[in-house]
């Protein structure tokens, strides 16, 4: 298993086994403390084993009573240990950082495993009545003999219909995803318990008494979640796309590693310039990019994704088939981060799922009878984010208020006598009936259509699986270039602060996502802070998938048998023949050929080498 996670890290390898219970680890230098870290640890009757990085450190020395020794020599190994000593299966809720991990204890004979509340660190594992077995991929486990290859259709149809809400299964039958912000306990009666120690609490809501007051507290939870993460023994590099989320992370980060005098920044931005007029448009950010590149401080690195091909195998091959259009971007960012000697690489991934657009505010307006308020924001918005008013007023108002709510009562009154349907029809009817896809889809997603607030909209959005499953594929794409990924926007203390922020200040004098705008004031160019929409990254992916996958493409449509029992052929060939000719065609129909071809070429693979039953 340690062999075949070797790329994972190649500064050391070690095993500990203690009778029955065997820990694998594969050393990746990050951080100053790592340099001498030795993993697996064994401690009296304990013993870890971790991927993780800590970033409430100095709080927890001094809670723990270590302050004895010299900060800089303990580990975040020794920490979590620690931890566990002090608060036992209560340790993960007093951990800040990304994290997954193993201890056993010897003294009361159980394992305990946990990951990170937005499962920023991957946790795969095998459960029989003879052996658990649990891994940060899940090669590591088909290399084990007593673990079955056995295929999982209902992840066939979950990614055929580019379902990611799915928070345990894989397409292995028998190897699951711990869940993010959940613990493992494995006792001396070889039960195995799951429970969730952490949860954001949607009800909570933090009143200062100015708007400036929300902006400083943003700004100095927002800081830290950035220099947290800069504890680097290494270059550390960021992405830079020209939008508000990475711009806002190197910015405050290219100012933090000034005031401590360390090495410049590296910034990864991906440039198109050989793609036609009207698709740069669309995709090119480079003036945006230009203006924070401007503000010095910075070690620069454009890479030309225009170049790259989309249609990525590695991901496939090893491990799941994915749908992931853009990942080849950043695997090309990744690839020139590991040339310049960078091993920390800081992203802005969905920094607007913990921030929020705001634009329920409008919703809840209308819905509390404000309506010169509304008038007011709705009459800025259209100016700001230059929208017709109109738009906003069916998408915002009309659509919340009346027609989701009469659908949502009309499917409760009909549960009962109709069968839940899928709506895509890539999907093979039979088979999608077959593997209840349309039940199982409806049991994660079950609270869409209700009449929720804005706050609880924003808590389903931070708290649903398909983060955690996004994490994973970065995870393992990152991890191929001996890089660790570190999100400051999916820090525990920022996400929470967000969610209680009242919700005029996520949208306010029409601008959505108001709270990190106005707290980016003279870090941001002006340009970046208060540009209304962001680039579309598709157009790339459509012109050089067609382009450079045109014969795997055509084999799929003359040769379909490994997945015709899964796909509408139909549909799927229809799609094909719009896309192929390029007229009238979408980056929806590029999309449901990547969900075939990937899909159908892992089933090769596997099938070949007979590690399907």
């Amino acid at each position: 298993m340690v062999d075949v996670l070797a790329h994972r890290g190649p500064d050391g390898a070690n095993i500990w086994c203690e009778q029955a219970i065997g820990f694998g680890h594969r050393m990746l230098w990050t951080t100053p403390e790592s340099l001498h870290e030795q993993l697996p640890l064994a401690k009296a009757s304990l013993a870890i084993t971790a991927d993780a990085r800590i970033d409430n450190r100095d709080e927890l020395i001094q809670a723990l009573n270590l302050t004895a020794q010299p900060a800089e020599k303990i580990t975040d190994s020794q920490l979590i240990l620690a931890a566990y000593e002090q608060w036992e299966e209560q340790c993960p809720h007093k951990l800040i950082g990304d994290f997954a991990f193993a201890i056993w204890d010897g003294r009361n004979q159980k394992l305990f495993c946990a990951r990170d509340p937005m499962g920023i660190k991957p946790f795969y594992y095998y459960y029989s009545n003879q052996a658990f077995y649990f891994a940060s991929e899940i090669k590591a486990l088909l290399c084990l003999p007593d673990v079955p290859r056995q295929l999982n259709e209902l992840k066939v149809a979950c990614h055929l219909e580019m379902f990611g809400d799915d928070p345990v299964n894989t397409f292995y039958r028998d190897i699951f995803k711990l869940p993010a912000v959940h613990s493992l306990t494995i006792d001396h009666t070889y039960t195995k318990k799951l429970r969730q120690y952490w949860s954001l609490d949607p009800k909570h809501e933090i009143r200062l008494t100015s708007d400036q007051d929300y902006i400083e507290a943003f700004r100095e939870i927002f800081t830290e979640a950035v220099r947290c993460r800069l504890r680097s023994a290494f270059p550390v590099g960021s992405t830079l796309s020209g939008g508000l989320d990475s711009s806002s992370i190197a910015c405050t980060a290219r100012q933090l590693l000034a005031k401590a005098g360390n090495q410049k920044l590296h910034t990864f931005s991906a440039i198109f310039p050989s793609l036609p007029l009207e698709d740069r448009l669309w995709i090119d950010e480079r003036h945006y990019m230009d203006a924070v590149k401007q503000l010095g401080g910075l070690e620069v690195h454009d890479v030309r994704a225009d170049e790259l091909n989309p249609f990525i195998e590695f991901l496939w091959q090893d491990e799941e088939p994915v749908v992931a259009p853009n990942l080849y971007i950043h695997q090309g960012l990744y690839q020139r981060a590991q040339e310049s000697g960078v091993r920390v690489f800081l992203d802005g991934i969905d920094g607007d799922s913990t921030i929020s657009h705001g634009w329920p505010y409008l919703t809840k307006l209308a819905y509390t009878g404000r309506w010169y308020m509304l008038s007011q924001e709705v009459k800025a918005a259209a100016k700001q984010h230059r929208i017709p008013r109109r738009a906003i007023l069916q998408r915002h108002i009309l659509d919340p208020l009346f027609v989701e709510p009469v659908t949502h009562v009309w499917q409760q009154l009909h549960k009962g006598i109709r069968q839940p349907q899928v709506e895509s029809t890539l999907l093979n009817a039979s088979f999608a009936q077959q593997v209840g896809i349309a039940n199982h889809i409806q049991t994660l997603t079950e609270t869409q259509g209700e009449q929720i607030s804005p706050r609880k909209q924003h808590w389903l959005t931070l708290t649903t699986a398909l983060y955690p499953n996004v994490m994973e594929i970065t995870d393992k794409a990152a991890s191929r270039f001996a890089l660790e990924g570190r999100y400051p926007f999916f820090d525990r203390r920022l996400m929470e602060f967000c969610l209680a922020l009242p919700a005029k200040q996520k949208f306010r004098q029409g601008w959505s996502r108001a709270i990190l705008r106005f707290a980016m004031t003279d870090i941001l160019p002006a340009k970046v802070q208060w540009r209304p929409g962001k680039g579309r990254l598709g157009s790339n992916f459509v012109r050089r998938f067609l382009a450079l996958e045109h014969s795997a493409l055509e084999k799929m449509m003359l040769y379909p048998e490994t997945i015709e029992s899964y796909v509408d052929m139909a549909y799927l060939k229809t799609a094909y023949k719009r896309y192929a000719i390029q007229k009238n065609s979408s980056s929806d129909d590029a999309m449901t050929l990547l969900a075939g071809v990937t899909l159908l070429q892992w089933l090769h693979k596997f099938s070949d080498s007979s590690a399907i039953a």
